[in-house]
């Protein structure tokens, strides 16, 4: 399923794959078309839902600009992973609400943020109908974030309004763990590494796959299990500028086999230990990313075990 500003050309991307027909989620900054319209088309016949969280519009003096963070777990709700008090155990209870404060994380983000860029990973117990995530101290919106009707570990991307004392409140319908990952946050303007937020025609910058005649940094060999690969956005033919300090990406791995984790950094920086995605089927699966830019301008991607990867861009963050 492809997502696009509407009155323009089909762009040649994707937005998600559901290659087995289960009901997937997936997070998308879409530019507005013609008379503010977005255009949607499926491979096949599908339902669809659209919740929104946010827009972004020219400056007024009141905006918000975002500020890029290395990636950074915050939460860990797994027993066995070492996080404790309100980013640890215990699992999400089913139909419970839980707020994790996010400001007040070992992630260093600060108090004056008013909404979170993050990853989102459930690590179900068995069938997980929804799992929704709002500020803390409002009602529940009746919207969703992810889904697992099949109880395997799924991740997505969301940007979540900042609550009462910095929190968001998670919801799911089935007990489930489930991880935390920030990659930026939304704040007043307060120093010289506020960014704005640059639309494009969304455009393939890399696809490993043979058949797909991209070439060089940009195209095959496929990622090899445990191996990390610089990808360098900025010499993509997409027209990324180089003032571009962070990528408003869509990661698909078309895997050849389970795919445990796929992570994605700022190329130059260590590994985060922080996931992008994740596909224990071995089913074609997309993610929204955020990603800061690293040394030229690069982002680095490993995966645990073999696979394809196709990037997609629709903007940037510049200041």
């Amino acid at each position: 399923m492809s997502a696009w500003a509407a009155g323009q050309p089909f762009p040649g991307v994707s937005t998600l794959n559901s290659p087995d027909a289960s009901i997937i989620a997936n997070a998308a900054i879409v530019p507005a078309g013609i008379n503010g319209s977005i255009t949607v088309v499926a491979g096949q016949t599908s339902d669809l839902i659209i919740d929104a969280n946010g827009y972004f519009a020219p400056p007024n003096g009141n905006e918000l600009l975002f500020y890029s963070v290395t990636p950074c777990r915050i939460a860990d709700t797994r027993a066995s992973q070492g996080k404790t008090g309100a980013f640890g155990p215990p699992t999400i209870a089913a139909s419970t609400p839980r707020d994790f404060p996010i400001a007040g994380s070992s992630c260093n983000i600060p108090n004056s943020a008013k909404a979170y860029s993050l990853n989102l990973t459930a690590v179900p117990q068995g069938r997980l109908g929804y799992v929704s995530t709002w500020a803390a101290g409002q009602p529940y919106p009746n919207v969703s974030t992810l889904n697992s009707p099949d109880g395997s570990i799924i991740a997505n991307a969301a940007i979540v309004p900042a609550g009462s004392n910095g929190a968001v409140t998670v919801m799911a319908s089935n007990s489930t763990d489930f991880i935390i990952d920030v990659n930026g946050y939304f704040a007043p303007r307060g120093g010289q590494d506020a960014l704005h937020f640059y639309t494009l025609t969304p455009c393939r910058v890399a696809d490993t796959r043979a058949s797909q005649g991209f070439t060089g940094a940009f195209g095959p060999p496929s990622l090899a299990a445990s191996t990390g690969r610089d990808f360098p956005v900025l010499s993509s033919d997409c027209g990324v500028p180089s003032t571009a300090k962070a990528y408003s990406l869509n990661m698909t791995a078309v895997t050849q086999g389970p795919l445990s984790y796929l992570s994605t950094w700022p190329a130059g920086q260590p590994y985060p230990n922080v996931s992008t995605l994740n596909s224990p089927k071995g089913t074609t699966l997309a993610n929204a990313a955020i990603v800061p830019a690293g040394a030229n301008g690069a982002i680095s991607v490993f995966a645990s075990n073999a696979t394809d990867l196709v990037i997609d861009i629709n903007g940037y963050f510049a200041p």
